[in-house]
This record gives C-alpha cells, structure tokens and sequence, in this order.
C-alpha cells in the first residue's frame, strides 16, 4: 500500500470510528476481496467464503472502536475473516471440502490432455492444503497466497515470528510429503 493509499486508509479508519459508514464501506470495498481470497483459500469453498467475508465485516464494524490505527487494519480484518470462518464451520458443523471443482486452474491454450493434468494438479494441491492443520494452514495461506511478510502474519494471527516461521516449514514438509506421495501413487496407477 502506498504512503498515500495508507495515509487515505487511515483517514477512513478515522472517520468510520466516528460513526461515518460511508467511510467504512469505502473500507468494505478496499479489502472485501483480500478477505474472500483468504476464507476461501483457507476452506476451499466459495459460499463459506462469501457468508464468513460478510460476518468479518459486521464484526469489523462492531469492534472497529477496539482497533488499534498503528496496526494494519488488513492484518486485523484478516484475524477477524479466519476465525469467523472457523465459528461458522464449527456451528454448522460441515465437513470440508464439498466441491474441489470450484478451483481449476485453466488455461484457454493447452489441448484437452493438458487441461485435465493442471485441473488434476491443482486438485491435488488443493486437497493437500485443505488436509493441512488448521493452524499451519493459516500461516501457509497468509504468508503465500496473500504475500504477507512474516511479521503481518504474525500480526494478523497474534503469534510470535518464530511461531510463523515454524508452522509455514511444518506445513510445506507436509505438503511436500502428502504431494509426493500422491504423485508417486498417480504415476504407478498409469503404469499398471
């Protein structure tokens, strides 16, 4: 975010504390996809991802007066995004994943062989984050699909660095394992 993008971002801040809601739907609109890519990365479903974006946002504005302005208001929307997810799953008590289709990777160029390898891989991948804990996963989603620096996932999460550092080289041992493993059993099922 440029100086000026976080000097307007804290101005809305500001202004949304004070009660100004169209201050707060301008911030709405600045993170609400930030906040579906992290659900839906950490849950593998896109209706979860759009109930749990809204309930982030209505929890967001009933604790905006608790937020702290020298910390990212990003971070703090994407603690808030993670664990409303979580409370939801939790009531609701589905099992996840329902539809792995919801995320192929497509290509317009390649023939239809390439097409089904890359959907077949990126369901793998899926499947193998989606398997990871939940706590691993969290730090894996923040720090590589959304691009957060250790200290920002740290931040969002409330865990020390070292915590950060630790779960995200746990989560790709596992990931390699549980990849590896899957590839080595497709390429013996092709051979036999």
């Amino acid at each position: 975010m440029t100086s000026t993008a976080a000097v307007n971002e804290t101005e809305l801040v500001f202004r949304a504390k004070n009660g100004e809601q169209n201050a707060f739907s301008e911030l709405v609109c600045i993170h609400a996809q930030g906040v579906r890519n992290v659900i839906y990365r950490m849950y593998g479903n896109t209706q979860i991802a759009e109930d749990a974006a809204q309930e982030t946002f209505i929890q967001a504005w009933l604790h905006l007066p608790s937020f702290r302005p020298q910390t990212s208001l990003r971070n703090w929307l994407y603690r808030i995004a993670i664990n409303a997810a979580t409370d939801m799953l939790r009531k609701e008590k589905r099992i996840l994943p329902n539809s792995l289709e919801d995320m192929q990777l497509r290509d317009p160029q390649p023939g239809p062989e390439a097409i089904a390898f890359q959907e077949e891989q990126a369901t793998l991948v899926k499947k193998a984050v989606l398997s990871l804990p939940d706590a691993c996963r969290a730090v894996l989603v923040l720090r590589e699909y959304e691009g957060l620096s250790y200290q920002e996932t740290a931040d969002t999460l409330n865990i020390p660095v070292g915590t950060v550092m630790s779960r995200l080289n746990y989560a790709r041992k596992l990931l390699k394992e549980k990849l590896e493993r899957k590839l080595f059993m497709q390429t013996e099922a092709r051979y036999v």
